[in-house]
């Protein structure tokens, strides 16, 4: 799907590290994501390239005085028209340049300022890793924050059949990655979850580590999928499966991946009898007219009383 949108760009054009940041409807919090960036000590080059997506708010606004005051750190892709989380971050990630990629949304924030250094040393040094990441702490919507209870590091988290087998313990914050992905599989803009997909797709090419650092929050209740319906995520879960296994190509992967999808389905089936089915016997309106005929003929009205002696003369 093409689209149109405007890039903003001055001053350093080949960085060490691309910070990728995607941002709709964040005024709240955008200023906040960005401070984060802009005080990570480290002897690399960086640059933050914030995709906005044709906000409601104030969002863009902030984003061009960003820009206007920084000029050499930061770079936009301004959407011409809102045109969602998916395209809006094949755009991102195709305007990246720099051998790193640090992934930070416009809704979350970094504490560690050497939190960029400590990751780039980690794979500058371990040539076999793709990505790193690390622990998070979880701002709740009344301000509380607290441990990570979304996510549970397994112990062999580095491994793609892992990720495959239990799915997305990798929080987007937390992510720094090779810049090794030119091209987007048609599958990735259609899956609903993109990082998962993301992942996945990087963990082809090499090991996964993990960093038992805090090194920055996730805000809980602002993303696109805190607080959805039970059926809303089995349903977007079987929409994630189908697309990877329309894009992966190893047979051993896409049985794990396989067989989470059968599961899915199975999972969506006892939903959807679990909510829906006495639902639909009880206010259909075909069971409503059953129901409303056994009421006449067990308490007959007066009127049906006399059509009935009507009828037996």
């Amino acid at each position: 799907m093409k689209n149109s949108y405007k890039i903003i760009n001055t001053g350093i054009n080949s960085p060490d590290i691309a910070i990728a940041m995607l941002a709709y409807n964040h005024e709240n919090y955008i200023g906040q994501a960005i401070e984060s960036v802009l005080m990570q000590k480290t002897s690399y080059n960086y640059k933050i390239i914030i995709a906005e997506d044709y906000s409601t708010d104030n969002t863009r606004k902030i984003v061009l005085e960003y820009q206007k005051k920084y000029p050499d750190k930061v770079k936009l892709i301004l959407q011409d028209k809102n045109v969602g989380a998916n395209l809006n971050n094949i755009n991102l990630l195709s305007n990246l340049e720099g051998k790193y990629v640090a992934a930070l949304e416009g809704d979350d924030y970094w504490t560690d300022p050497l939190k960029l250094q400590k990751q780039v040393d980690f794979l500058e040094a371990n040539l076999d890793y793709v990505l790193c990441f690390h622990r998070v702490n979880i701002l709740k919507i009344n301000g509380e924050i607290v441990d990570d209870f979304i996510t549970k590091v397994p112990e062999n988290h580095e491994a793609i059949e892992t990720l495959a087998r239990l799915g997305n313990y990798i929080h987007t914050p937390s992510v720094v990655f090779r810049n090794v992905l030119k091209e987007f599989p048609f599958e990735f803009e259609h899956s609903p979850i993109g990082d998962y997909f993301l992942y996945m797709m990087l963990a082809e090419q090499g090991k996964l580590k993990y960093l038992d650092e805090k090194m920055g929050v996730y805000r809980y209740g602002v993303g696109g999928f805190s607080g959805n319906s039970r059926l809303t995520m089995a349903k977007t879960n079987l929409k994630l499966f189908t697309c990877l296994l329309s894009y992966l190509k190893d047979d051993e992967i896409k049985k794990i991946i396989f067989d989470r999808q059968i599961y899915a389905v199975a999972h969506l089936e006892k939903i959807l009898h679990e909510e829906y089915d006495s639902y639909f016997v009880s206010n259909h309106i075909f069971f409503r007219a059953v129901k409303s005929t056994q009421t006449y003929l067990t308490k007959p009205s007066k009127i049906l009383k006399k059509i009935i002696l009507k009828f037996k003369k």
